[in-house]
């Protein structure tokens, strides 16, 4: 594409056609998919300001239902909690993280060997059974929910943090009484979908605006590092994969 300054004036009404359509495509239809492609750079032959911020509508839910999701929102943030360092796994999207993944190949687990016979193995094979990880999840929230309500007359969204805590600890614990999963299993499952929703590429829902990465001073997904390799300690403002649609 020509310099700016060297367009016709027919590629000038190009451009604002584009930038109008994709607006109105990107907001009310997919997203900001196709907003993100075109870059809302105000236009130096108009005093137009860009267009607001688009929402965010990958955030939604594809697995869960309403309450298992605040469930869900409620025990990340205690396992991930917000403090003086930064935000806790609810405003980063842990929750949306774990739905989508459930609603995907992790879900189903596609990529682990599911036939029979099943086994009780050792801790250090890891799941052996016949139930998929949505499966584990729907039996889990419930029980959570089920141990809440017979031990504190509360569901668990009512609770408070500390007796959240306890829940929770009693399910890592073993000290829930299930027959159909390990509550201790289900608990690290919990626990690692956390971490992993925290630290993600904010492509799969957690790790919103980056704010998991920028905590630990992680780069994200850069292209290169050779203009900095040679140098002192360098602190590299984090890239996600959708940076890389713009880059040049």
């Amino acid at each position: 594409m020509a310099e700016e300054n060297k367009e016709m004036p027919q590629d000038l009404s190009r451009r604002k056609f584009l930038r109008n359509t994709g607006y109105t495509v990107g907001g009310l239809a997919v997203g900001g998919i196709i907003g993100s492609l075109i870059p809302w750079k105000k236009d130096q032959t108009t005093n137009n300001p860009p267009p607001p911020h688009a929402e965010n509508f990958n955030q939604a839910l594809m697995y869960f239902t309403p309450e298992q999701f605040k469930i869900v929102d409620a025990a990340t943030e205690r396992i991930f909690p917000k403090d003086d360092n930064g935000p806790g796994a609810s405003d980063l999207g842990v929750a949306f993280f774990i739905d989508h993944q459930l609603a995907g190949d992790w879900g189903f687990n596609a990529r682990d060997y599911m036939q029979p016979p099943f086994y009780r193995g050792e801790k250090v094979q890891g799941y052996q059974g016949r139930l998929k990880r949505r499966d584990i999840f729907d039996i889990g929230l419930r029980e959570i929910d089920n141990h809440s309500m017979q031990t504190l007359k509360k569901g668990f969204t009512e609770l408070s943090g500390d007796q959240q805590d306890q829940i929770l600890k009693d399910f890592e614990g073993d000290k829930v009484n299930i027959t159909t999963i390990s509550p201790s299993g289900f608990f690290q499952m919990l626990r690692s979908a956390t971490l992993e929703g925290v630290y993600s590429d904010p492509l799969y829902g957690g790790n919103r605006n980056m704010d998991g990465w920028k905590m630990r001073n992680y780069p994200g997904s850069q292209m290169a590092y050779a203009d900095v390799i040679e140098k002192d300690f360098t602190k590299i403002k984090p890239q996600s994969l959708q940076s890389h649609m713009n880059h040049k």
